[in-house]
């Protein structure tokens, strides 16, 4: 059974669709990046995946279980599914290792020990154990983009969901992030990853979905998709962003 699996989904805001009849599916350890133009549905895409989106129409099922079906317990299942985000979202007023052990404290319901011990291993994990004691605002932004993915591994996450996660990042920033994020894709983390970062997807995709107007228009392996993608759109895309 595929980690995370999507059959015809589609949403609307008002009369606007934002995504259209969108199927696909993650296999347990795949590491899949979801690109495409502004506007073309990446991010919602992900989103629906862990209810942060309602949707209409099409069924989701994240481990077997479904995500629209009103009898699942969705702040359970996404305590299973990390989350990780553009801008870091992380809690200024609290330290850096507060920030790792709340949601293990308040959602798994873990000891402060234990979730300290667990949180603090993670973030050596991401190089910055010596951060431990700092606020977020003391911290550049990669540096609290890493200790985002901190927080959602010491959830034990059984896949992780990344939106755009080096966008909001200056470029020298951007490697860190990177390099922990292909760090998980080696260890066997399931991944679904929005990004334009092109690099990463040749280094640790398995598959790359391209996505325009909603629509997923490419699911292909990254040697396809980067050595011949078939579709029109997909190639004037690769063409800009490659050539920059």
């Amino acid at each position: 059974m595929a980690m995370i699996e999507l059959k015809d989904v589609s949403k609307w805001y008002g009369s606007f669709q934002v995504l259209n009849g969108c199927t696909t599916s993650v296999e347990k350890g795949e590491v899949i990046v979801v690109c495409g133009p502004s506007g073309s549905g990446k991010s919602t895409l992900i989103k629906v995946v862990n209810a942060l989106e309602p949707f209409q129409k099409g069924t989701i099922h994240v481990d077997g279980i479904s995500v629209s079906d009103p009898k699942t317990d969705l702040p359970k299942l996404r305590s299973r599914v990390g989350m990780v985000f553009q801008h870091f979202e992380l809690f200024p007023h609290l330290t850096i290792t507060e920030n790792l052990t709340l949601g293990q404290i308040k959602v798994l319901k873990r000891s402060e020990e234990e979730a300290k011990t667990r949180g603090l291993k993670y973030l050596d994990r991401v190089g910055l154990i010596e951060q431990k004691d700092k606020f977020p605002g003391q911290l550049s932004g990669g540096q609290q983009q890493r200790v985002a993915i901190a927080r959602a591994l010491s959830m034990d996450p059984i896949c992780m969901l990344f939106d755009e996660p080096t966008s909001a990042l200056d470029p020298e920033m951007i490697n860190e992030v990177l390099d922990v994020m292909v760090g998980l894709a080696k260890e066997g983390m399931t991944m679904m990853v929005v990004t334009h970062e092109m690099g990463f997807a040749r280094k640790v995709a398995n598959r790359v979905i391209f996505m325009d107007r909603g629509q997923i228009v490419e699911d292909a392996s990254k040697d396809d998709f980067f050595g011949k993608p078939r579709s029109e759109r997909a190639q004037q895309f690769l063409a800009k962003i490659l050539h920059n």
